[in-house]
């Protein structure tokens, strides 16, 4: 069911969409890029906002509208659930809050979002990506990872891989970024100095090698130093790859960055350092840009729930 339109942002019209999963009904709001689609139709990238957050919140903090305003793609963010609406969580895995336990059925509700999305949009089923910040970034990984035939590729923003194992049915391209002076999921691993949940996290380093073996990665990676101008913070970059169909794990190591998004300003002193420099959105958006999913022989199509046009993947 879709609501009524606004304009609450100024870089972005958005749509809100009620999604029912089971007998729950939720939510999720979209940012829509100005002008006619591609002919492929749009590319999806779905933001999942961190723990005890809200989509609004995850708009502000990742500043991601820029894709839809720029006309790249449909930018969609979900909301976790909980019983405060500014105060949502995801289960990610072993993580987070309500969401954790109760079971949440987040892997079907983004597996319904993009029927929803779809519906109502011309939508490429070849570009259809996930990123999220902290316990929405464990969301990413476990999208990627149960729902590989969908999800193209992820880009996690400070958050690890939350699932004991993974098993993707094809090989899921990963892009990282973690600050080593995060004391909420911290990249060594183990429960954060200021976390709220008090559950002790995987490294993040054993989630990205987990996940380079399951993509058919060479065990050693490329490394670079990544200019940056932020005072106190070095930038280093890992590459595992390529691994099948072209697939790759790259980790921004991001020394004296604290739990943020890089590029963009943290609206706390506790989230620590950010680093400015660091265009996050555009990175992000090259690497999605290059990892479409795999396509079978044969033209693609626009994924829409209107008239004749192809169901959305399976």
């Amino acid at each position: 069911m879709e609501r009524t339109p606004t304009t609450a942002s100024p870089l972005a019209a958005t749509v809100a969409l009620d999604v029912p999963v089971g007998t729950r009904l939720r939510s999720a709001l979209a940012c829509l890029p100005p002008g006619g689609p591609p002919a492929a139709g749009w590319p999806l990238v779905i933001a999942f906002h961190g723990g005890q957050s809200h989509p609004e919140m995850m708009r502000r903090f990742s500043g991601l509208d820029v894709l839809a305003a720029c006309g790249r793609a449909v930018v969609v963010y979900p909301a976790g659930t909980g019983s405060r609406e500014s105060l949502l969580t995801w289960n990610g895995g072993n993580c987070c809050g309500e969401a954790l336990a109760d079971g949440s059925a987040d892997v079907d509700f983004v597996r319904q979002l993009i029927v929803a999305v779809a519906g109502r949009l011309p939508i490429d089923a070849a570009r259809i990506h996930a990123t999220g910040m902290s316990n929405g970034a464990m969301m990413a990984y476990r999208a990627g990872a149960e729902l590989a035939g969908q999800i193209a590729s992820i880009a996690p923003v400070a958050g690890p891989l939350a699932l004991a194992s993974i098993a993707p049915v094809r090989a899921v391209p990963v892009l990282h970024f973690h600050g080593t002076l995060d004391q909420f999921t911290p990249l060594e691993g183990g429960i954060g100095r200021r976390s709220v949940t008090r559950v002790s996290h995987r490294p993040v380093l054993e989630g990205v090698l987990e996940w380079a073996h399951a993509n058919g990665c060479p065990a050693e990676s490329s490394r670079e130093v990544i200019p940056c101008s932020d005072d106190g913070i070095t930038i280093e970059r890992f590459t595992w790859g390529p691994g099948r169909s072209g697939s790759e794990v790259v980790l921004y190591r991001l020394e004296g960055g604290g739990h943020t998004w890089p590029g963009r300003k943290p609206d706390s002193f506790l989230l620590g350092p950010s680093a400015l420099s660091l265009d996050a959105n555009q990175i992000i958006w090259e690497f999605f840009n290059r990892h479409p999913l795999e396509t079978v022989v044969g033209e693609r199509h626009p994924i829409s729930g209107h008239g004749s046009q192809q169901s959305g993947p399976g």
